[in-house]
């Protein structure tokens, strides 16, 4: 499913950039790094005795840009979902549990254009012994921001997941395209940063703070937590 992410950026863009003076850098003058010795190469410039390995998450197609892209990153906090019912963190009250696992992105302008960047993220998603029923409907975000300053604009998406047939985990892949407008010319991609996270609570960004942790299949098998 994909949707275009553009509410309310045109004036928080144009206030926030107008002072910003970048020469956009072509993407084609990038250097790709070589690997060092005498190593024989696949096709795609990759070491032949590198294990291949799928990708959790297909890449996007690329799109032609006269500059760099937006950093595209996951917040940390926001990074799973963690629901709990009880006073006790433990395996067996869990309800729902979600972990952004994949992010791949890119983006396309030229001369004045809006900056359009398109994103793909792979959620993997489950249901615990306190669930109830076999659907939920999850919620994200996707923010835009001045790169390390203020947040420019940020829009809400449910996601929708049903548990068929006793299943107790689920694997989604949205699609969302976001439209950044541009001062002017000079005006290039990182400017600026995209995040994306789960809509948690407080309780579960300091859960996730903390660095613990809940698989998406908590209370499947035998409790299992990471610290």
């Amino acid at each position: 499913m994909r949707r275009v992410f553009k509410n309310s950026l045109a004036p928080a863009v144009a206030a926030a950039m107008l002072s910003t003076v970048l020469i956009p850098a072509s993407a084609e003058a990038q250097a790709r790094q070589q690997p060092r010795g005498g190593s024989a190469q696949n096709a795609d410039g990759t070491p032949q005795n590198q294990r291949q390995r799928a990708p959790r998450i297909a890449p996007l197609r690329r799109s032609p840009a006269a500059g760099p892209c937006p950093y595209v990153k996951i917040l940390y906090d926001a990074a799973r979902y963690v629901e709990l019912t009880g006073e006790r963190v433990t395996a067996s009250n869990v309800a729902y549990t979600g972990e952004i696992e994949g992010l791949v992105s890119d983006c396309a302008y030229q001369a004045d254009e809006p900056i359009t960047v398109y994103t793909r993220v792979l959620f993997n998603l489950g249901r615990g012994p306190q669930a109830e029923g076999d659907g939920r409907t999850y919620r994200y975000w996707i923010a835009v921001t001045e790169r390390n300053k203020a947040v420019l604009a940020k829009e809400y998406f449910d996601l929708p997941v049903n548990f068929e047939d006793g299943q107790m985990t689920a694997s989604v892949t949205q699609d969302q395209v976001v439209v950044i407008p541009r001062a002017d010319v000079t005006t290039s991609g990182d400017n600026f940063e995209i995040l994306v996270g789960f809509d948690v609570t407080p309780e579960m960004a300091e859960f996730n703070r903390t660095g613990s942790r809940f698989r998406v299949n908590a209370g499947a098998t035998a409790p299992t937590t990471d610290q």
